[in-house]
């Protein structure tokens, strides 16, 4: 949007309720980007001070806030994880560079799509004391690593009311957010911050969350915050490239998420009397308010995100069933933003299958509210991805192909084109709020991955593969889209789609290669240099995008 130098906020960004993120540099003042760099580096400099109490004056006199703690009981109080003299010995990665990237032998043993068969190829991290007397860092430096983290927020999938999350560290104990969310996201800080001296202290406040689980799963008043944690965790290990750790993370929140019915939001009107036939042993108690509400809606999409898209990348069936079964459809509506929670304006949907509805053409009637925010364009990407690896995936060359398979696929494939083209076009994302552009460059990345696996086990067709090729270099042109300043807050999973497209392009460099006379490879080996920049790009906050690259490297050279 045309920005008019109004402050503290132009009148576009005020009509189009966006007042938060206008940012425009006039030249007389500092711009919200240059004062968070400051603020961070102020941060920096006082957790510094922190650390080092011995230079600092005067003293900081702290307390043990858990002697009389409600979220933990005496056996956890006397475990190592809350003792100050306490080192922690982990496998968690505290180096930039976790993978042997070196060691040869490794990577030719490993799926060249980024799967790796053991956990126990990574480096311990380093003997860490505690550097603080108490289990909960001082309220000062919570909330400094809380700062540190929220701009990040989108990038690891997390949605919640932030002013909430910042009061809340203000609030009595049992009022607060659990721990195990709160040292998820006190990681997620050190781990952003590399390669500051923070990120020393990831392993630390790693053994913190982990040690939180057990009491939060027995906390049913905790279950969002646990669920929220579960998925932070995830996310963590596996960019780390930690993919055993990261997918039963995952599959942990995914089926707490099912336990607690965060699925079936709005669902009594979809099975009647089936309701009553139900067990209520794992039922939430009724959200206070529309934001919290909003926040247990956002959750369940958050876990159905990870579960869809991560699953597909790992090559393993999803956590999160969706059938007919009054039980198993998902109900709960589509995310919409917490703007629109703070006012009330909660969609809570038909109670009719929301993600089915989808893919029957009916979603602009069934979700007119809550159907199209960026976050709602997020989950309805995964589900893409996820179907069409699925639908493609049972299709096998011993068997001859159904009119049924034939139908679903033309179908699906409709769906997608649907989707695409229902995007906002790449050219006008830069006019769009920071956060949105990170989701949307992700969003149209995943609905080009999603037509790329729905053809790729048909690649020996001519139309599939032109398809295909059409979709892959789709994705160039979006990796092309993205600013060196974008790198910073783009989600992991986005590897994955460059690992698709990057699949695509050596197979077609390939064919090329073998007619006669040879074909100008000139603008595909361009496109791969595209997705292999970006991927070492973002290699420098997400190892797994190192290994990544370095498989595709490989496979190229071979071409």
């Amino acid at each position: 949007m045309r920005c008019d130098g109004g402050k503290p906020a132009c009148q576009q960004c005020v009509r189009a309720k966006k007042s938060d993120g206008c940012e425009y540099d006039d030249g007389k003042g500092k711009t919200r980007t240059q004062i968070m760099r400051e603020h961070i580096a102020r941060l920096e400099s006082r957790i510094k001070e922190l650390e080092s109490p011995e230079i600092t004056t005067p003293p900081i006199t702290l307390f043990d806030p858990h002697a009389a703690s409600p979220y933990f009981s005496e056996s956890s109080s006397s475990s190592s994880h809350d003792s100050p003299g306490t080192t922690i010995s982990l496998s968690a990665s505290a180096s930039p560079a976790p993978f042997p990237i070196g060691a040869t032998a490794d990577l030719e043993s490993a799926h060249w799509d980024g799967q790796w068969s053991s956990m126990h190829d990574f480096p311990a991290v380093p003997q860490i004391g505690e550097p603080f007397g108490a289990e909960d860092p001082p309220l000062e430096l919570a909330q400094m690593l809380l700062e540190i983290f929220l701009p990040h927020r989108h990038q690891c999938g997390l949605e919640l009311h932030v002013g909430r999350l910042r009061e809340s560290l203000t609030h009595p104990l049992s009022e607060q957010r659990h721990p195990v969310l709160m040292n998820a996201i006190y990681l997620w800080a050190c781990f952003l911050s590399r390669p500051g001296q923070l990120y020393e202290h990831e392993g630390l406040y790693l053994s913190r969350a982990l040690a939180a689980v057990n009491d939060a799963i027995a906390n049913p008043a905790k279950a969002v915050d646990f669920i929220q944690a579960s998925c932070l965790l995830s996310v963590y290990f596996l960019s780390n490239g930690r993919l055993l750790e990261g997918s039963y993370h995952a599959s942990a929140a995914a089926s707490l998420a099912l336990q607690w019915g965060l699925h079936q939001i709005g669902r009594d009107d979809f099975v009647g009397s089936m309701s009553s036939e139900r067990e209520s042993t794992f039922r939430l108690e009724p959200a206070k308010d529309s934001i919290e509400q909003g926040e247990r809606i956002l959750a369940f999409w958050q876990v159905f995100n990870l579960d869809r898209c991560w699953s597909v990348a790992l090559q393993r069936p999803a956590t999160i069933p969706d059938s007919k079964h009054p039980w198993t459809a998902i109900t709960t509506p589509w995310p919409q933003r917490m703007e629109d929670y703070e006012t009330g304006e909660v969609d809570i949907g038909p109670g009719s299958p929301t993600i089915h509805a989808f893919f029957i053409h009916q979603a602009q009637v069934s979700n007119a509210i809550g159907g199209f925010s960026t976050f709602a364009l997020h989950a309805k990407a995964a589900a893409l991805l996820e179907g069409a690896s699925r639908l493609s995936s049972s299709w096998s060359p011993q068997l001859s192909t159904s009119p049924s398979l034939t139908d679903n696929f033309r179908a699906f494939e409709h769906t997608i084109t649907r989707f695409t083209t229902s995007l906002l076009p790449l050219h006008q994302l830069s006019a769009t709020m920071p956060e949105d552009k990170y989701s949307l460059i992700l969003i149209h990345s995943l609905a080009h991955a999603s037509m790329i696996r729905l053809h790729e086990p048909f690649l020996d067709d001519q139309v599939s593969r032109d398809v295909a090729l059409r979709a892959a270099r789709s994705v160039t042109v979006v990796a092309k889209h993205i600013a060196d300043g974008d790198f910073d807050y783009l989600d992991p999973l986005i590897g994955h789609c460059w690992v698709c497209a990057a699949r695509v392009l050596i197979s077609e460099l390939a064919q090329l290669q073998t007619t006669w006379p040879p074909a100008n490879t000139v603008d595909i080996r361009g496109e791969l240099s595209t997705l292999l920049f970006s991927m070492n790009k973002l290699s420098s906050r997400f190892p797994l995008l190192a290994y990544q690259a370095t498989k595709v490297q490989k496979l190229l050279d071979a071409n």
